[in-house]
């Protein structure tokens, strides 16, 4: 992936190091959509335990560029290996903000960037405090895409490994804010909170598909408009989106496939919508909403 010369968002709020970032102790909340929320989702069924209080969303405040108090004060000094992952996930940001500031503009639409938090360890945000485990994740509630980036070595050791296996899952989360700027985001959950658990289900299903829809737009317009995709690349996230489908890893944690317990999509699924808005780059492919057959 060519992402080197790209441009570099300054939508970044680094609170790796901080005293927030190295806190220990369980999640409380972990926001909208995250990648990794199906661990939870597996985690729960392992112990029994409710957990989906961790997807959901909430806070008021606004997200701006900021640095944590304890990197202001110099007391964090990034390895080599961070700096360049910070390096890369401002160029992604960027490169997204690109993509999403041009097709506002094509429908008459301002794009509001979201801030992007790295953290370590854990963090709080407008929707709760939430633990690596979580994986990265979108808060409604402050606009806002949190990520450790240690959660690129567990996609790794499930088969989403590569540069652009990374940029993916950077780009499935603001398709989130992308939803959350359309609306589609509040009717989903507001509609959730009015039927069962497994239509419920089959709604974050379907907004989940349609986030890494909208990952497969940015994708089309970083390889046709700015030419950032090399050979092999676009299998990357295609193995990525594979990896981390709901039927494998149940499969992969509990040792049976519960259908009906779904919330992210089967790994033909997660592949499939993804190549679809890459195959397109057009918004409107990614319509998961008005399909009978995802």
């Amino acid at each position: 992936m060519r992402w080197k010369s790209g441009r570099r968002s300054t939508n970044i709020e680094d609170r790796r190091g901080s005293s927030s970032g190295r806190r220990r102790g369980p999640a409380m909340a972990g926001g909208i959509g995250g990648i990794g929320a199906i661990i939870i989702i597996a985690l729960a069924m392992f112990t029994d335990i409710d957990l989906t209080s961790m997807l959901q969303s909430g806070g008021t405040d606004t997200g701006s560029y900021t640095q944590s108090e304890s990197t202001s004060q110099g007391e964090y000094t990034p390895t080599a290996e961070e700096q360049e992952m910070g390096d890369f996930v401002a160029a992604v940001l960027g490169d997204v903000e690109d993509t999403w500031n041009q097709l506002f503009r094509e429908v008459g639409r301002t794009y509001q960037e979201p801030t992007l938090v790295l953290f370590s360890g854990s963090v709080q945000s407008a929707c709760g405090y939430a633990g690596s485990s979580t994986g990265p994740f979108y808060c409604p509630g402050d606009k806002k895409v949190y990520l450790d980036t240690t959660f690129f070595d567990e996609l790794a050791r499930l088969g989403g490994s590569g540069d652009f296996a990374q940029a993916y899952v950077i780009a499935h989360e603001v398709g989130h804010h992308v939803q959350n700027l359309l609306g589609t985001l509040g009717e989903v959950q507001s509609l959730q909170q009015r039927v069962g658990r497994t239509e419920a289900n089959e709604l974050s299903v379907r907004l989940e598909l349609q986030a890494d829809c909208y990952a497969g737009v940015w994708g089309y317009h970083a390889d046709r408009a700015r030419n950032m995709l090399e050979r092999g690349d676009l299998q990357e996230a295609l193995n990525a989106a594979s990896a981390i489908g709901d039927d494998r890893l149940q499969q992969q944690y509990q040792g049976q496939v519960v259908p009906d317990s779904f919330t992210h999509g089967t790994s033909e699924q997660r592949a499939r919508w993804f190549r679809r808005g890459f195959d397109s780059g057009r918004m409107d492919a990614c319509d998961t909403f008005n399909v009978s057959n995802l």
